[in-house]
């Protein structure tokens, strides 16, 4: 625990206050998430039936969504709750909206076997970037693309 501690001090200050921003973030968007209909928490959203793409990003606003990635993922392993891939989405939608970049987040679903082999629907969210993988790349290839939203 010391060495976790040692090593948050030793970030700048900027990475200090996103990794914290995304923290209390996703703490807020998992409450929402237990107590308002998904429809409500992305109302604001433009709704996509197909993937989406949005056209490439200035190189800074790049670097600013890399951060927010980064902070989103490192800050979900320290939660006491479940940041789940759609409570890290739906904390960097907001983070990066806040910061004037566009993005898009996937929605994807799968139908699969358990180990009991009773069949089991599977959900997955992901967010990019200018075509790069902001939060959720780990399986998404195993998932079909549902709806997509934009900011």
């Amino acid at each position: 625990m010391l060495r976790r501690i040692e090593q948050f001090l030793a970030l700048d200050w900027r990475h200090k206050v996103l990794f914290l921003r995304a923290w209390f973030l996703m703490g807020r968007v998992r409450w929402a998430l237990a107590r308002k209909p998904f429809k409500a928490l992305t109302s604001e959203l433009k709704l996509h039936r197909v993937p989406a793409e949005l056209p490439p990003l200035p190189a800074g606003s790049r670097e600013i969504a890399r951060s927010v990635g980064w902070a989103v993922r490192t800050a979900s392993k320290f939660t006491p709750w479940q940041s789940t891939c759609l409570v890290q989405v739906l904390a960097a939608q907001r983070l990066l909206k806040n910061q004037g970049i566009a993005g898009v987040f996937y929605l994807g679903a799968t139908n699969s076997a358990r180990e009991d082999e009773t069949p089991a629907f599977l959900a997955h969210a992901w967010l990019k970037c200018d075509g790069e993988f902001i939060t959720g790349e780990p399986g998404h290839e195993r998932y079909t693309v549902v709806s997509s939203f934009s900011w």
